[in-house]
């Protein structure tokens, strides 16, 4: 490459990103001056059928009894592998699951060589035909193995017999092309999305007399199994609530006749996973290196949610500002220098409107980026031709407070914050720019940064929640919120968080928060009036039962305010270890009594037990999620 000089170099390959976490210097992106002429990635190539179907099935791995005569751990854990149990599991399920075809034509990709050769001896003396093959095996013997496991059964000579499976560990990763596979095992705990995919890769080519592909996955208890749907979904944000929401409604994002299912347990695990990610600050990491490769040039914020690597709601998480993150990562490559105030801004603006929740403090500061000033009214025109909808006055009057720092939920924060002097807007009603604001702005890097700021947030906004009946709620149905959105969304002027629990009234609107799952055990089941009593639940997809706080009967002015509230708001988490609520839409009271339940010393106190019925039936993948246990 090097030596020629083409008018045209063309490179096609099936893992421009796989090697981002070497030091060499092996940009395939670079060579080809980052020009990228065309990308299809597995979602895409299932919805313009050239790749076979797929059945894909999380199964739930065998636990095995501990190994009293094991020597050492790693002794104790081969011997998991490789007892008859999780032999005779493996072989139920392939059988059960079966395949397209006259017969098996199988993979199965397995931890450790040993492991390999073990379980295909195994597989053997149980009347199987298998071999393993790792690196330590030539070229000869595994195109021989390759040829053996496509032939069909009236093919066999007396030296050459078909094979049923194929045992491998790492080499059949890419690079071969058994048309006829028909079912892929996977017995490893999936590391990496790139090496999932391509795994289940060898199964995708299309076939005479195979109409699709089973996919077996023995899902076991590894901290990074939330890799899973990162792979099948394709989406690489990273974020926990996309990740579940993906598991919840599996079949509803694979194009096509291919199909995803988990059983229980597996899905557990799964979400226990999720609840868990590790090593996240690596993951932003390889993403970053991933996406400057590909761009040839420091990445922005957007420039992550555009091309759907990690949300940049988790970069931020992590690391405060984006700015922050190319301090880490850059070090002393990262030649741009902020002031302590404009760091302050791109804090609190990072942290109140990125999520972009809603667009009118984005707009604002889009306008006054080219402007000194802007009348409310000129804005509220401007605002109306865009979205379709009025502004009140009150409503821009709240998204000013946000912009000067206002938007805070203790007198702590609000010290911290109150410098920022971004904005202000004086008795004719007329925006202006803060001139020292406008001074920060000559600086490339802050103007930078702001703008990407704005144009993430209002991106979400568009993509996630602008299709609602605001007439109705500002919420969207089955997204997730935060009770900070909340309080925004309602035009509070503060962040409410610190004092919005189980249930919070706010001028007309009532909202109800419930976690499903309770942290403890003795909380998944009530006592009232000396009888067992489950609380917080949906009794169907219509039908939800809340218990009020402890000491709130029908006459406090607690149960008052749910109860005379015009508009009621329902939101739920499945368990703690979910930031976020999903809004499961508005209800109405269809029954109420008091009864009474022991607090915390063990007194009796007053409770008021809520019969609600949904103005819209809660989604079946949804409800299924809420309902499933939490191991």
């Amino acid at each position: 490459m090097q030596y020629f000089r083409p008018r045209l170099f063309l490179g096609m390959t099936a893992t421009p990103d796989k090697r981002t976490d070497n030091d060499a210097n092996d940009n395939i992106y670079e060579i080809f001056h980052h020009q990228i002429a065309y990308e299809i990635r597995l979602q895409q190539a299932m919805e313009e059928d050239l790749l076979c179907p797929f059945h894909y099935f999380g199964i739930t791995d065998l636990s095995v009894v501990q190994d009293t005569k094991a020597k050492n751990i790693l002794e104790e854990e081969f011997n998991k592998l490789i007892c008859d149990e999780r032999v005779k599991h493996i072989i139920e399920q392939s059988e059960y699951y079966g395949y397209s075809g006259d017969r098996v034509k199988g993979l199965i990709f397995c931890s450790r060589k040993q492991e390999c050769k073990e379980l295909s001896k195994k597989f053997n003396d149980l009347g199987y035909r298998t071999v393993a093959l790792s690196g330590e095996d030539s070229e000869e013997v595994r195109q021989n193995a390759f040829e053996r496991l496509a032939m069909e059964e009236g093919e066999q000579t007396d030296k050459t017999k078909p094979l049923d499976y194929i045992f491998s560990v790492d080499i059949l990763n890419e690079g071969v092309d058994i048309v006829e596979v028909n079912q892929v095992i996977m017995l490893r705990p999936t590391q990496s999305p790139i090496v999932f995919i391509q795994q289940l890769g060898r199964g995708l080519r299309k076939a005479n007399g195979k109409e699709y592909v089973v996919i077996l996955d023995f899902i076991g208890n590894y901290n990074n199994n939330f890799m899973i749907p990162v792979a099948l979904s394709g989406d690489r944000s990273y974020n926990a609530d996309t990740i579940r929401k993906y598991v919840i409604s599996g079949n509803r994002t694979i194009p096509g006749a291919s199909t995803i299912h988990f059983d229980e347990v597996a899905k557990n695990k799964i979400f226990h996973s999720i609840d868990r990610i590790r090593g996240i600050k690596s993951i932003i990491r390889e993403s970053y290196i991933s996406l400057k490769n590909r761009l040839g040039r420091t990445p922005r914020l957007y420039d992550f949610y555009s091309n759907n690597e990690v949300d940049p709601l988790v970069i931020i998480r992590e690391y405060k500002t984006y700015y922050g993150f190319l301090e880490s990562m850059e070090k002393a490559n990262y030649c741009c220098t902020l002031t302590e105030q404009e760091k302050l801004i791109l804090e609190y603006l990072s942290k109140t409107i990125l999520s972009g929740v809603r667009p009118e403090e984005l707009e604002i500061l889009q306008l006054l980026l080219h402007q000194n000033a802007i009348s409310i009214e000129t804005f509220q025109k401007i605002y109306q031709e865009k979205y379709r909808k009025n502004i009140m006055e009150d409503q821009v009057n709240c998204a000013l407070g946000v912009l000067q720092g206002k938007f805070v939920s203790n007198e702590k924060e609000y010290q911290k914050y109150e410098t920022i002097d971004m904005i202000s807007c004086d008795q004719t009603s007329r925006i202006t720019r803060v001139s020292k604001y406008g001074e920060l702005l000559r600086n490339v890097e802050f103007r930078s940064q702001v703008e990407d700021i704005i144009k993430v947030g209002l991106a979400r906004y568009h993509d996630k929640f602008m299709n609602t009946n605001e007439v109705v709620s500002p919420f969207v149905l089955y997204e997730k919120y935060s009770r900070r959105d909340v309080s925004l969304l309602m035009n509070c002027g503060k962040d409410l968080s610190s004092v919005m629990f189980g249930m919070k009234r706010i001028q007309e609107d009532v909202f109800i928060f419930v976690t499903y799952h309770k942290e403890k055990a003795e909380d998944e089941r009530n006592y009232v009036d000396g009888k067992p009593d489950y609380a917080d639940v949906f009794e169907d997809n219509m039908i939800f039962k809340w218990d009020s706080k402890i000491g709130m009967g029908m006459e406090s002015t607690y149960m008052k305010d749910v109860i005379t509230a015009p508009r009621k708001h329902l939101f739920v988490k499945k368990s703690d270890a979910e930031s976020n609520f999903y809004y499961m839409g508005t209800f109405d009271i269809i029954d109420v009594k008091e009864a009474r339940k022991e607090d915390n010393k063990g007194k009796l106190k007053p409770i008021s037990k809520v019969v609600a019925k949904m103005h819209h039936p809660v989604r079946d993948d949804l409800l299924c999620y809420m309902q499933s246990n939490i191991e």
